[in-house]
Parts: structure tokens; C-alpha cells; sequence
């Protein structure tokens, strides 16, 4: 089969700052261009992601910045035409005009690939319309979603997708891998500050280093407020790139996972920590929600904790060899199933399919709906 032309428009390639989209586009397009895919990637130039750009020149594709969704019709419109197919990520700037300038211009496929899925569905409930609107789904060729589970189904028979499939994040594991570095910390997070996350990481993290005061702990991530009590021995890093996720892993003996409150509401949500932390081969302590199971069998490839007593149990009774025998399991379930080369696989056989639809069932043309 030919390789295919590709378009993606998101939130952020180039900068990995605040946000978890950079990385999981980073993984697939490696993959994608590992298959001899040629790739475009269109990202508003926003001031905060221009002054934070950690890949300003991917050697996987070509990054093109556009100023208003104006310009991206007036200097774009032929790399959008000449695509055999588009793909929409969550939080684009203005997503809304872009969705139906896109959708009216494509010629080929139009895919939404929504890194957010969860929170997308209560924003649109809450009445935000920023970067979808509900009357938008039915344009897509395919809905690509973060999310498995029941919100696919929901998906189809109350938005009218035509099609829902899953497309979790992944993990690079040529770049995600054990370092040997010994161990620093006891108990590591890595995660930007969220309101909803907070209380659970004072529980699984901050409560159990008060409780073990000759015990390491470390939090990384930018945007936690200045009047958080942290303990002693807990260590704050504001931001870590993701050159350095890989030694920030291999150097803990544990690894926290907090999941978003809407994400845990809908379940079958896996963060890519998750996948990025057992690539590295660092034992992972999460909070529970339904689907986890599927991704990592719960006592085999991860542990869970509901409170401070149970983090508390897990590092001071666990041993050696049960640990990384936990670690092992979980780093084989990701090398086999959850990485940007088989997310590549995947979305190119959901983008040929929508090809093979269009050309069996031409669209009338599409009306925009935002």
C-alpha cells in the first residue's frame, strides 16, 4: 500500500510545556514516520508554547506555525487539500472555526482525535463550545478517542459519530526505557497541577511523607500554588522535559498515577505516565477506576491505593523481588500493546478504512454544524 499523506492540527507539537499533547503526538507521528507516512503538523503560535519549545524542529515531519485560523485558510489550504487525510486534536486554539473550516475544505477523511475525551463531553454538557461543539461530531469521518469503554457507544448514539474507536496514548520505547541509575526516591508524581487531582496526590504522596519522614519523595510538574505545606523530605521539581522523564522514572522505587476526576468518572482512561513509567520499568501505585484492569492486571502489573495506609504498606512491606517483578510485568504489557508504533498501526488502519468508505459511499459534502 502507498504511504499517506497526513495533516495533523493540535494544540502543541513543539512544546511539551503544560500540557500532555505534545508528547502523545510526538510518539504516534515517530511511528507513523517510521512507515514511510509523510506528515504535516499545523500548531497555532501561541506566545506561551513560542517562549517554552522543546522540539521546535522534529526531524519526523514538517511543523508549520500559522497566526489565525484566517491565515490557516489563506496559506494552508492547499496542504489541506492535497491531504489524504486530516486529523483534528482536542484544544486547538479556536477549535470550533477551525473544525469547520477544515471539514468544509478537505477533500479526503477528516478524523477528530480527542486527547480529552472525558473532560470534552462535560465541557460541551456545561455549554462550552471552545474548541468542539456537539453538532461538529457527525462531520468526522472517525471520532478518535482517548477514551474506550461506554463513552464510545455514547459517542455514536448521542453525538451521532459515525464512527468511535479508541486510540489511547502511548509511549515511545525508544526513548522510554530503564536508565540503571540508582534509586533516589522512594515515592515520585510527575503531573501539572489540577484541582481535581490535588486531593489524591495529598494522600498518596504528601500524607505518607509525613508519615515516613526518613523516606524520599519528589514531585514534578509546573503550576502548583505557592501555599501547598510540602514535607521536608518531599522534593519539587517545576518542570521536567520529557528528555528527562526517563531518568526521573529509572530513580524512583515507586511511581504515583492520579487520574483526572472526570477521566475517572468515565474510566478506560489511561494517562500516558502510566504507560511512559512502566516503559522505564519503574513499579506504578494508582488510584483505581473502572477499565485500569484491562491495561494492567491489578497485583501482577500495578498496585492500587484507595489512602495514605496503603501507600504507607506498599513501601515499607513490599520486597525487592516482588517489585520489580511487577515492574517487569507492567513493562511487557506496554512493549506489546501500548506504544507510538502500534497507535501508528492503529490509526493508519482507521484512516484507510474511512478512505475506502468515502470511496465506496462519496459524502454529498459536509455542512458545518459549530
Amino acid at each position: 500500500m502507498r504511504p499517506l499523506d497526513i495533516v495533523f492540527i493540535g494544540l502543541s507539537l513543539s512544546s511539551s510545556w503544560g500540557n500532555g499533547h505534545a508528547t502523545t503526538f510526538r510518539g504516534l507521528m515517530r511511528g507513523l514516520a517510521a512507515a514511510g507516512h509523510r506528515l504535516t503538523f499545523l500548531e497555532r503560535d501561541m506566545p506561551w508554547y513560542a517562549a517554552n519549545r522543546d522540539l521546535p524542529e522534529p526531524d519526523f515531519c514538517s511543523l508549520i506555525y500559522y497566526e489565525t485560523v484566517a491565515a490557516l485558510h489563506e496559506e494552508l489550504d492547499e496542504t489541506i487539500k492535497r491531504a489524504d487525510a486530516v486529523v483534528i486534536g482536542s484544544y486547538v486554539p479556536e477549535g470550533v472555526a477551525v473544525i469547520d473550516l477544515v471539514t468544509a475544505m478537505a477533500t479526503g477523511p477528516v478524523a477528530f482525535y480527542d486527547i480529552d475525551t472525558p473532560v470534552t463531553l462535560a465541557r460541551m454538557a456545561a455549554g462550552e463550545r471552545d474548541y468542539l461543539a456537539p453538532g461538529q461530531i457527525p462531520l468526522f469521518d472517525v471520532y478518535l478517542s482517548f477514551t474506550g469503554g461506554p463513552t464510545l457507544e455514547r459517542l455514536e448514539r448521542h453525538f451521532g459519530a459515525h464512527r468511535a474507536a479508541p486510540l489511547y496514548c502511548a509511549v515511545d520505547a525508544g526513548r522510554y526505557r530503564p536508565t540503571g541509575e540508582p534509586i533516589r526516591w522512594d515515592l515520585g508524581y510527575l503531573g501539572t497541577y489540577s484541582p481535581d487531582r490535588q486531593p489524591t496526590l495529598e494522600a498518596l504522596l504528601i500524607e505518607p511523607a509525613r508519615r515516613l519522614p526518613w523516606r524520599r519523595f519528589v514531585v514534578a510538574g509546573p503550576q502548583y500554588p505557592e501555599d501547598i505545606d510540602w514535607p521536608e523530605n518531599v522534593e519539587r521539581i517545576a518542570h521536567l522535559p520529557p528528555a528527562e522523564h526517563p531518568s526521573f522514572f529509572s530513580r524512583q522505587r515507586f511511581t504515583l498515577n492520579v487520574t483526572r476526576a472526570d477521566m475517572i468518572a468515565a474510566g478506560w482512561s489511561p494517562s500516558v505516565r502510566l504507560f511512559e513509567a512502566a516503559a522505564c520499568g519503574t513499579p506504578i501505585v494508582s488510584d483505581r477506576w473502572r477499565g485500569l484492569s484491562d491495561f494492567f492486571p491489578v497485583g501482577t502489573a500495578i498496585l492500587t491505593a484507595d489512602g495514605p495506609d496503603t501507600v504507607v504498606q506498599i513501601l515499607t512491606g513490599t520486597g525487592e523481588a516482588e517489585r520489580t517483578a511487577i515492574a517487569a510485568a507492567a513493562r511487557a504489557r506496554v512493549l506489546a500493546r501500548h506504544t507510538g508504533t502500534v497507535r501508528a498501526g492503529e490509526l493508519e488502519a482507521e484512516l484507510r478504512a474511512a478512505i475506502a468508505r468515502r470511496a465506496a459511499h462519496p459524502p454529498p459534502g459536509r455542512v458545518a454544524a459549530g
